[in-house]
């Protein structure tokens, strides 16, 4: 079991570790939800139809599986810190390009603003979710959901903005501009405080509870295992389907849930991106309350609640004859969607030795379903409507209910197979007895 450790035994460079990731974070949802808010007016703008605007969101799948699949070999030779710094410029360009875009009214420019924005948000969350399970292991406590609520946190204010610029009719211009400006000042104050060197290959990194420094360099280390290998064990494949469907349900409300609500249901924008900040509000809940309830109960159980959850939340959404039903079912699933990356992240971050290259390969999977799904479900919503299209998000939900305890229980392959000791499930083995 794991050992948890007071706040007040932490060194001030673990703390500062800890508050720079939930900075950042913030700065992600912030910025992601500003854009989402803002679709319906982007839209009108630029003058797309729901296939055309499936197709601008493709600029940001391609540049997040670009950023994705270059961030784990980056991060194990450059270490999680210039990769940060790297896709945080990028996400500012990006944002810069979408402001420009939508107050010309320019597609192309929009594209291009997703597509710096998509390989920003790849090449950094992936670096920035190996800090997270290295920091969630030297705390001894969960951290990865409260990392992913300070997302959540994020898109809820950034949605408020949202209303807020819709309903006093501020132009996106001016609206994304500021969001931009703000998320680069919190940014540049955050990453300084993440260390050199965590998920590089060559280095041992260790946490001395006794000392102020966060990094303790130790001798080079036999070569890790890489994503490839990794995407072999029973482990990772179970983790990578559990999380395709619980990222496309997260991804697919992001990017669709406004326009969900204004053209599916029938309301205003304005209520449509309230409909939007009430699904932020109850990620964000589930994130920050799920702490507590993985540490009482465990993974398993929490997890397959949660995907539970998301999928009656669906449901409602797509069969409800009433928007107020529709809105209420919006909150289940929000609620069931919170701890599905989080969780699936730091389950494949429990290897001793290996964890930086099963976090890369997890949340790969997860990002091709948050970020390639959405678009995809654009152009299935251009011939049968978009709430039709979310049963293909339905659909992947419930295969995750079918691989939630298996996922959590299937051991790691032993060391004859990849030359590493086995994943300590202690806690899962423990739960599974009692």
């Amino acid at each position: 079991m794991r050992t948890y450790r007071a706040d007040t035994s932490v060194p001030p460079s673990l703390r500062r570790w800890r508050a720079s990731l939930y900075a950042t974070f913030v700065v992600f949802g912030l910025s992601l939800a500003s854009w989402v808010t803002r679709t319906p007016a982007i839209r009108d703008a630029v003058g797309a139809s729901t296939a055309e605007m499936g197709l601008l969101l493709l600029g940001l799948s391609i540049g997040s599986m670009a950023g994705v699949l270059s961030s784990g070999a980056l991060v194990q030779r450059l270490g999680c810190r210039p990769v940060a710094i790297a896709g945080c410029a990028s996400i500012t360009l990006g944002m810069l390009a979408i402001t420009v875009g939508a107050g010309t009214g320019s597609a192309p420019a929009i594209f291009l603003g997703l597509l710096l924005f998509g390989l920003g948000m790849g090449l950094s969350e992936i670096a920035l979710n190996i800090e997270g399970a290295a920091v969630e292991k030297a705390l001894g406590r969960a951290v990865l959901p409260i990392l992913h609520g300070c997302f959540s946190l994020g898109t809820v204010v950034g949605a408020l903005g949202g209303i807020l610029a819709t309903a006093v009719d501020v132009s996106p211009f001016w609206h994304l501009l500021a969001v931009t400006v703000a998320g680069l000042a919190i940014v540049a104050g955050a990453l300084p405080g993440l260390p050199a060197r965590t998920g590089q290959r060559t280095t041992a990194t260790a946490i001395d509870p006794t000392r102020d420094a966060v990094e303790v360099p130790a001798a080079p280390v036999a070569p890790a295992a890489t994503m490839l290998q990794v995407l072999r064990r029973p482990t990772v494949v179970l983790l990578g389907v559990l999380i395709l469907g619980m990222a496309l349900a997260e991804g697919a409300a992001n990017d669709w849930l406004p326009l969900i609500m204004v053209d599916g249901h029938g309301l205003d924008p304005t209520v449509g991106s309230l409909v939007y900040t009430g699904f932020a509000v109850a990620m964000t809940t589930g994130r920050f309350a799920g702490a507590w309830f993985l540490d009482r109960f465990g993974r398993g159980p929490v997890l397959l609640a949660s995907v539970l959850t998301a999928a009656v939340g669906i449901a409602g959404v797509v069969f409800s004859p009433s928007p107020v039903l529709a809105g209420v079912a919006v909150l289940f699933w929000g609620l069931g969607a919170s701890l599905g990356f989080p969780v699936v992240i730091s389950a494949a971050g429990d290897h001793p030795t290996d964890s930086a290259a099963q976090v890369s390969a997890v949340a790969t999977a997860g990002y091709i379903a948050f970020l390639v799904g959405p678009p995809l479900l654009g152009l299935l919503g251009e011939h049968h409507g978009l709430r039709n299209a979310m049963l293909a998000v339905l659909a992947l939900v419930v295969a995750a209910a079918l691989v939630a305890r298996p996922a959590m229980r299937v051991p790691d392959p032993a060391p004859a197979d990849d030359d590493h000791s086995p994943t300590d499930r202690s806690d899962d083995r423990a739960l599974e007895a009692s």
